[in-house]
């Protein structure tokens, strides 16, 4: 099956800590696995399996470089913890640098127990990415950006922003995707190809982009730019 055809998120099931562990022991021995990651359900920062996971990966196959992908919200917190466990790279995606615009993105943020709403929230949520990268490179652990091109909200120069800023922080690349119009978005249209190039060319001139991209699945197996993922 080809894996630009899948959407990003979806999964054929989600797999407790024990069953991941499982899985992965299969894919070791069959298909010389050497990078796992993490992708969900949801914020994996938000979900205590995560850890779990990562505890019992990072235990049986220490060999493995564990990655993890976040929105960045909580990653201030745990970005200690994530290093100890083996994690050695994170994927934290960031649309905007304005938090004006990020309310146009964001509905709410969640954070020690109370919703956020508007500015406000995307302040927060903005703050703790930025400080989230910081410590990031303190601990050495390395960090892509992932920026989804959503048209009419941030293809006005805001992810060119994102790159100028990231760069200054010390990073080398950005991955911008095209947006899947779904739920709050589904109104809009996705980005033409013109259009995603247009923007990747005009951030290239800042920072070094990742072009392999191709909205894979959350459930896939293989290697970025092939033509076929195992599953």
């Amino acid at each position: 099956m080809t894996y630009h055809t899948y959407r990003p998120a979806v999964t054929s099931r989600i797999l407790t800590p024990k069953e991941a562990l499982s899985e992965v022991a299969q894919l070791v021995k069959d298909d010389n696995l050497t990078v796992v990651g993490i992708a969900g359900p949801g914020e994996p920062l938000y979900n205590p399996s995560t850890f779990e996971t990562l505890n019992l990966l990072h235990d049986r196959y220490p060999q493995l470089i564990l990655c993890l992908s976040t929105n960045g919200l909580l990653l201030p917190k745990y970005v200690k913890h994530l290093q100890d466990l083996g994690v050695r790279t994170i994927s934290m995606t960031l649309n905007i640098i304005n938090p004006e615009i990020g309310a146009r993105i964001y509905s709410y943020v969640r954070y020690n127990g109370k919703v956020l709403k508007g500015i406000k929230g995307a302040k927060v949520l903005l703050q703790n990415q930025l400080t989230g990268i910081e410590k990031a490179v303190k601990f050495g652990l390395i960090v892509k950006i992932n920026s989804i091109l959503i048209p009419g909200i941030n293809n006005n120069g805001q992810l060119e922003k994102v790159a100028e800023t990231v760069k200054k922080l010390g990073f080398y690349i950005q991955n911008i995707t095209p947006l899947i119009p779904l739920s709050r978005f589904k109104y809009l249209t996705a980005p033409s190809c013109d259009e995603l190039h247009l923007v990747r060319s005009k951030c290239e001139q800042i920072i070094k982009q990742f072009r392999l991209c191709q909205q894979c699945r959350a459930d896939s197996v293989g290697i970025p730019g092939s033509e076929h993922f195992i599953r």
